[in-house]
C-alpha cells in the first residue's frame, strides 16, 4: 500500500505510456493481418487498406471498444492471491505491458504475423508464474487458449476451403463466369452481410452496454435474425452494384470483369472486419492498463472488475491506429502476397472464413486468436489450388514464430517484473 501511495503517478504515467506501445504493436501486427488479404488481392492498394484500417478500427476500439473489462485478463490470474501486496499487481501488468509489446514490435520488424492475444497472455502466466507463485495461475484457462493455436487455423483452413472451391465449380469453372458471377455473388454478399454483423453484434458491441433482447433466449440467438436482415440489405446493394459492372472483354484474363465484382464486395468487409477487430482487440491493450490504473486509483484496491474510462479506450485506440500507420505494411505484406497468391474472389473466400470461425467461436465459447484464424483462412484458399500455390518457406516462418510467442512473452515478462520489484522495492 505504501508504495501505491508513494508511487501512484508515476506508476500510472509509466501505465499509460507501455497501454499505448502494447497498442502501437496491436496496430502493427494484428490489424495489418485483417487488412493483409484486400491488399495482397489488390482490391485495396496499401495507402487505402491503411486509411480504412485507420478509421474503422480507430471507431471500433473507441465507441465499442468497452464500458467494464475484465482487469485479470481472461481469468488467468487469481485476484485474491495479491491482495495483501497490490503492488505486485502493479508491477505485474506493466511488465505483461512491455513485453508483450515488445514482442510485437520484434515480430512486426520481422513482418511476423502472430497473436496479440497469446502475447498479453503469456506475459501475464509469466509473471504471475514466477513473481507470485504457480498457484497464481489458472492453468486450465492457459490449455484452452493453447488449444486454440490448432482449432483456429484448422476451421477458417477449411471453411475458406470450402467457399472457394464453390466459388469455383459456381462461378470460375463455367462457360459463362461473368453471368454466373452476377447470380450467385448477391448470395455471397448475404453471408458476408450476414457474417459481419454477427462479428460486430456479438464481438463488436459487448461492451458499450447495448442488449438486444428479442426473446430468443441467448446472445447469440438474438444476433441471428438481426444479422439475417443486415444481410439482405447487403445482397440487395451488392445486387444493385453487379447491376453496374460491365462485361469488358480480356484475352490475358478471362475472370477480369468477374474479379473487379469481388473486388467491390472486399472494400466492404475490409471495413467492418476492421470495425469488430479493433472493437474487440483493443482490449488486449487496455485491459492491463485499466488493472493499474484501477488498482493505483483505488488505493490499493485490487478488482477483479473495473470501470474503463473514456481516456483508456482513447489511449488504445490511438496507440493501434499509430502502430498501422507507421509499421502496419510489413505484415500487411507477409500476409497478403507471400503466402499464396491472392485474386479478390480468393481473399473474399479467406476473409468471409475468417470472419465465419469468429462467429462459430462467439457462439460456441471456443477461445480463438484472429491471427491464427486469418492465416489458416489463406492457407485453406492455397490448399484448393493445390500444395504448389502455397509458400512452404514462410508458412514454416509463420509457425515458428506462433510457437514462439508464449514462452517469448513469458520471458520478458519475468525479467521486467523483477526490475519494476528492484527499482520501486
Amino acid at each position: 500500500m505504501e508504495i501505491i501511495a508513494e508511487h501512484g503517478t508515476l506508476l500510472l504515467i509509466l501505465a499509460c505510456m507501455f497501454g499505448f506501445f502494447m497498442a502501437w504493436g496491436v496496430g502493427a501486427n494484428d490489424v495489418a493481418n485483417a487488412m493483409g488479404t484486400s491488399v495482397g488481392s489488390k482490391a485495396l492498394t496499401i495507402k487505402q487498406a491503411i486509411l480504412v484500417a485507420m478509421v474503422f478500427e480507430f471507431l471500433g476500439a473507441y465507441l465499442a471498444g468497452g464500458e467494464v473489462t475484465a482487469t485479470i485478463r481472461q481469468g488467468i490470474i487469481d485476484a485474491e492471491s495479491m491482495s495483501g501486496r497490490p503492488e505486485l499487481m502493479v508491477y505485474g501488468m506493466l511488465s505483461a505491458l512491455l513485453a508483450a509489446g515488445t514482442w510485437l514490435m520484434i515480430a512486426s520488424i520481422k513482418g511476423w504475423p502472430v497473436s496479440t492475444t497469446h502475447s498479453i497472455v503469456g506475459a501475464i502466466v509469466g509473471f504471475a508464474a514466477v513473481g507470485i507463485g504457480v498457484d497464481a495461475v489458472h492453468w486450465e484457462k492457459v490449455g484452452t487458449i493453447a488449444a486454440s493455436w490448432l482449432v483456429s487455423p484448422l476451421l477458417a483452413g477449411t471453411i475458406s476451403f470450402a467457399l472457394f472451391m464453390s466459388v469455383k465449380i459456381l462461378i470460375l469453372d463455367t462457360e459463362d463466369p461473368f453471368q454466373r458471377a452476377k447470380r450467385f455473388i448477391p448470395i455471397y454478399m448475404w453471408m458476408v452481410g450476414f457474417m459481419i454483423s454477427m462479428v460486430t453484434l456479438l464481438k463488436g458491441l459487448k461492451h458499450i452496454g447495448v442488449e438486444m433482447d428479442l426473446g430468443l433466449g441467448s446472445k447469440f440467438a438474438n444476433a441471428v435474425p438481426l444479422s439475417f436482415l443486415v444481410g439482405l440489405l447487403v445482397a440487395a446493394l451488392g445486387g444493385f452494384l453487379v447491376s453496374r459492372v460491365k462485361y469488358v472483354p480480356n484475352s490475358q484474363h478471362r475472370f477480369a470483369s468477374v474479379e473487379r465484382v469481388f473486388g467491390i464486395l472486399m472494400i466492404f468487409t475490409a471495413c467492418a472486419m476492421a470495425f469488430a477487430h479493433g472493437s474487440n482487440d483493443v482490449a488486449n491493450a487496455v485491459g492491463p492498463l485499466a488493472a493499474v490504473a484501477n488498482t493505483v486509483l483505488s488505493g490499493g484496491m485490487i478488482a477483479s472488475q473495473a470501470p474503463l474510462p473514456w481516456w483508456i479506450l482513447l489511449v488504445g485506440a490511438l496507440g493501434i491506429v499509430v502502430g498501422l500507420a507507421t509499421y502496419g505494411w510489413k505484415v500487411i505484406m507477409t500476409v497478403g502476397r507471400k503466402i499464396t497468391e491472392l485474386t479478390p474472389s480468393r481473399g473474399f473466400a479467406a476473409e468471409l472464413g475468417a470472419a465465419s470461425t469468429v462467429v462459430l467461436a462467439s457462439g460456441t465459447g471456443l477461445p480463438i486468436s484472429t491471427t491464427h484464424t486469418l492465416v489458416g483462412a489463406i492457407l485453406g484458399v492455397g490448399f484448393a489450388r493445390g500444395i504448389a500455390a502455397l509458400n512452404l518457406r514462410t508458412i514454416g516462418t509463420i509457425f515458428m514464430s506462433w510457437i514462439i510467442t508464449l514462452p517469448a512473452g513469458a520471458g520478458l515478462s519475468i525479467i521486467f517484473f523483477f526490475t519494476f520489484k528492484g527499482i520501486f522495492g
